[in-house]
């Protein structure tokens, strides 16, 4: 069946009919078959949310194997911001997979790692001298910004927050607040690691300055300003349900960090490159971090990650210090350079701002008719609704994974999240067309009615 059967050229892919359209079930025969294959051949580890098998996208779709052509809200997790295949992306990596793949920059220097840097030095909040250092994922940037830190305040310690998301390494295993699946049967993780109450206003219903002042005291008392290397945190958390702060927690962390000589880490592998309607989701918050990580939507889905921050943070690490083999890959950086012109020439920003303005309006329209929406909340493209008992309150996680399995067989995708397994988020490519968007709504709102 076929649904919405206008044809247009999204922005930022290759020409692919704008339409949610359904041939087989999902999934059909051909992903099937992939899916066999992956069964036999890839470690069972890595599990899939939508059972296909992707064989083209660009504006808001990803079309299968079967000819099967799915609303895309997810983005790959919040990397494809700028659209699939975006065409400024694949010709600057064209071009520079022509030239040459790799030399190590370690090695030999390239012009695009060092122009990356530099558009990073020059985008990232804060008015001050900045350096860079470019990896491949945002673990690697995270476990490289608290190496960072943890050189320049020669102290150990690092706070993160309940809920908080990192990453899979071992060390940002350590920093990520939830077991299953990130960390169970893993460990043992890397030490010097505390947690502290993140703000939470839907379930702690604290003011900002009242959720700093309770995990200020937490540090104080469990760590001491004297240990302490970094305090860690997303601005907007990620996998943990896209919990935003309440006003004011933010900016007293970063003013009890800067009075007590502790190094204030935004992890902003997620919530950059304009996906919160700012480019950054700490301008948000009137913060400027003294280090800022990277990744995701950075190189418009080619891995890249970056560590910024203040030019005498990044300059106490010695030589050797910092790297890796890949870390700025060239094709990696030409993609980069390439999407943050577009974020920063293309009206992404406002984009994310207008999708904004459909998700939060119409998830919030079906919360006041359906209890079991606890919460809707989030900046820009980057929206989520919290599922709960309407009697008690507490997580219904089942719901939750309900309602995004049947969109995903109504030809929606749609990821989960949450500490509890309880949130839908909602991250469309920012290149997705304002009916698309809508009907991927329509399709959620009819998942929730019919469970």
């Amino acid at each position: 069946m076929s649904m919405n059967t206008l044809t247009a050229t999204p922005v930022g892919g290759p020409t692919l009919p704008q339409e949610r359209r359904l041939v087989t079930d999902i999934p059909g025969p051909r992903s099937q078959e992939l899916l066999d294959r992956k069964s036999a051949a890839v470690a069972p580890g890595v599990s899939h949310t939508a059972p296909i098998a992707a064989v083209a996208a660009g504006g808001g779709v990803v079309v299968d194997a079967d000819g099967n052509s799915l609303i895309d809200l997810g983005s790959g997790i919040a990397v494809t911001t700028v659209g699939n295949a975006h065409p400024k992306v694949v010709a600057a990596v064209q071009q520079q997979v022509a030239q040459f793949t790799h030399t190590c920059f370690m090695i030999s220097p390239y012009e695009s790692y060092v122009a990356v840097a530099e558009a990073l030095n020059r985008i990232t909040p804060g008015a001050f001298a900045k350096k860079s250092a470019l990896f491949n994922s945002g673990a690697e940037a995270v476990e490289n910004a608290v190496k960072i830190a943890r050189k320049y305040t020669r102290k150990q310690a690092v706070v993160a927050f309940d809920h908080g998301y990192h990453g899979r390494t071992n060390l940002t295993m350590a920093l990520t607040a939830k077991a299953m699946p990130y960390k169970s049967g893993f460990g043992p993780f890397a030490g010097e690691i505390y947690r502290a109450p993140m703000s939470y206003p839907y379930r702690d219903g604290l003011t900002g300055p009242e959720a700093a002042k309770r995990a200020i005291a937490m540090i104080e008392k469990q760590v001491g300003a004297d240990n302490l290397a970094a305090v860690l945190i997303e601005p907007i958390q990620g996998e943990g349900g896209f919990i935003v702060p309440a006003d004011g927690f933010l900016p007293a962390l970063v003013e009890w960090c800067h009075v007590h000589d502790v190094v204030f880490i935004a992890d902003e592998v997620q919530t950059g490159f304009a996906r919160t309607g700012a480019m950054f989701a700490s301008e948000i918050f009137g913060i400027e971090p003294d280090l800022i990580t990277t990744a995701k939507g950075i190189a418009g889905g080619l891995p890249l990650a970056a560590v910024t921050g203040r030019a005498e943070i990044m300059d106490a690490t010695h030589g050797g210090g910092l790297g890796g083999t890949y870390g700025g890959n060239p094709v990696a950086c030409a993609a980069a350079v390439a999407a943050i012109d577009v974020f920063e020439h293309d009206g992404l920003i406002e984009r994310a701002q207008q999708i904004g303005d459909i998700l939060l309006p119409r998830l919030r329209a079906l919360q006041q008719s359906d209890p079991r929406i606890g919460d809707v909340r989030g900046r820009g493209a980057m929206v989520a609704a919290e599922f709960v008992d309407p009697e008690t309150g507490d997580p219904d996680a089942a719901l939750t994974g309900a309602i995004a399995k049947a969109c995903i067989a109504a030809g929606v995708i749609v990821l989960t999240c949450g500490t509890f397994g309880n949130v839908i988020r909602f991250l469309p490519p920012l290149s997705i067309g304002d009916g698309l968007l809508s009907e991927g709504l329509d399709v959620v709102a009819a998942a929730l009615a019919a469970h």
